[in-house]
């Protein structure tokens, strides 16, 4: 009876949810966080959660694998876009390099011919700027976005069958705690009503059945006490395994970031390379339209093209 009581009292001051034992709110405020002001995965994914489509309830673990998978994805989508913008520059380098080769414009003469014929060159030194640029976004940029963590896929199956078999193994360890409880509340129940019928009717064939129900109680007590035993240690495996496994996944998150960033970083600075280059293919056009000269083109030209320097006189008689 004693033992049934206990058993009784500490089941009032705990709630299990989805096999998981909780204590109640109001001992919440004495349960000081692992790592207290850091958000820490590790703190914050023990209860299940309700599927927003209304299927059954997915796992505090279940959100944060949910979380890694999507990582990658946008991952993989970053890589996607960039390699839609290393598609557009080769495009317009391709563009361009047409473009310098169209002999539009190619009698223009003197100093003014001169500035025109750099402008046009200028198209082919942009061209091959714009596929330099491209050459290293897929290098320094894509290649990396999608090759980072190969062994994704693999490494979160692991942390998924490991935390998912200790989440089994302790709805089992539960499942035969509520049997042994069930067990030992028909054992007690027989051992009242006996007790009940020696107060009515003493003899000893009914103090030979108490002593027996009793008996049978205490066995009770003892394989539901086992029972709780088993399912703490089977707690205790899941919880550990769910710090260290949050922890790594917090440790993979900001690896993630950190690795975005300093990849997008790398594309800021090649583009800022690529406005430099750009900028230097301009600097022998801008020398050569700061020496146009109209008079020495005008020069050149009659030069080349004059008919005859004596004018004409008028008629003498």
């Amino acid at each position: 009876t004693f033992l049934w009581t206990c058993l009784t009292r500490i089941n009032a001051i705990h709630l299990q949810i989805n096999c998981v034992t909780f204590p109640l709110s109001i001992s919440v405020l004495e349960q000081p966080l692992l790592k207290p002001d850091e958000w820490s995965y590790c703190d914050h994914f023990w209860t299940d959660k309700r599927d927003p489509q209304g299927n059954a309830s997915i796992s505090g673990f279940e959100v944060l694998l949910q979380k890694q998978l999507k990582g990658k994805q946008m991952q993989k989508e970053m890589a996607e876009f960039v390699r839609e913008r290393i598609k557009i520059e080769d495009e317009y380098a391709k563009g361009l390099l047409r473009l310098s080769q169209v002999p539009l414009a190619a009698q223009e003469e003197g100093t003014l011919g001169e500035a025109w014929a750099q402008v046009k060159k200028s198209l082919a030194d942009e061209a091959e700027v714009h596929l330099k640029f491209s050459s290293k976004l897929h290098s320094e940029v894509e290649k990396p976005l999608l090759t980072f963590r190969d062994s994704f896929k693999k490494d979160m199956k692991k942390f998924d069958h490991s935390i998912t078999d200790l989440r089994k193994q302790l709805a089992g360890c539960y499942t035969a705690v509520e049997k042994a409880r069930k067990a030992l509340a028909e054992r007690q129940k027989d051992l009242d009503l006996k007790t009940l019928q020696l107060e009515t009717k003493l003899s000893t064939k009914v103090e030979e059945e108490i002593r027996k129900a009793r008996r049978k109680s205490t066995q009770a007590g003892d394989e539901l006490m086992r029972c709780v035993d088993l399912y703490n240690q089977a707690q205790s495996k899941w919880f550990e395994e769910m710090v260290t496994t949050s922890l790594e996944l917090e440790r993979l998150e900001v690896e993630r970031i950190e690795m975005i960033r300093q990849h997008l970083c790398q594309y800021t600075t090649l583009r800022h390379e690529t406005d430099m280059f750009n900028q230097s293919t301009m600097q022998p056009v801008d020398h050569l339209l700061h020496t146009v000269d109209p008079a020495k083109d005008r020069e050149l030209w009659v030069k080349e093209h004059m008919t005859g320097s004596v004018r004409p006189v008028n008629m003498e008689i």
